[in-house]
Formats: C-alpha cells, structure tokens, sequence
C-alpha cells in the first residue's frame, strides 16, 4: 500500500544568472536543500517533484528561493505546481511507476 501525501509540489526554479555553469550550481544546492528535508520526492529533468504534507511543501517552495538567494541568483523564475487534497492526493509512484518497468 502506497502511503498517502496531503499534498504534492512540482518546483522549477531558474536562476537568472549569466553563467550556464552558476545556474546549474544553483539549482543542485537548491536540490541539495531539498532532499536535506527527508521527503519523498524525484527529481527530473525540468522540476523536482516533492510530497508531503502542504505546510511542509509551503517551506520547502520558500526555502529554495532563499537558497538560490543565499548562493548568489538575485533574480529566480520559479514555476510551481501544487496539488492538495486533506484526504491524500496521487503519490509519485502512483503516478510513474508502471512506466518504470
């Protein structure tokens, strides 16, 4: 049985910065900050999927701004998506693991 998650959060954060190899370095310590947080989440080519509960994800989603912040990126595009639901949304292996095989 899959556990179920409150909520689920697709991040794609973008730094602005000049340098191809800055936005990179930027983006892998905001994904570093995220998995320090010991939720369920995959990360893809485009976005970083994240689960758990919507406060949790709500601190994670400001966090990584701070972080790529922190790191140098003055000015971060950063497209989300958010799916709630109380009784438990759809889990990331719910969702891809059939085409995982």
């Amino acid at each position: 049985m899959n556990k179920k998650y409150e909520a689920s959060m697709a991040i794609q954060l973008l730094p602005r910065l000049p340098e191809k190899d800055e936005n990179i370095r930027v983006i892998d310590k905001v994904i570093e900050h995220i998995k320090s947080k010991g939720l369920n989440m995959v990360v893809g080519p485009f976005e970083t999927v994240v689960e758990g509960q919507l406060n949790e994800i709500l601190d994670i989603l400001k966090e990584s701004i701070l972080t790529a912040e922190k790191e140098g990126a003055k000015d971060i595009l950063t497209y989300i998506k958010i799916s709630y639901s109380p009784s438990g949304v759809m889990s990331i292996d719910e969702k891809i693991s059939k085409h995982n095989k």
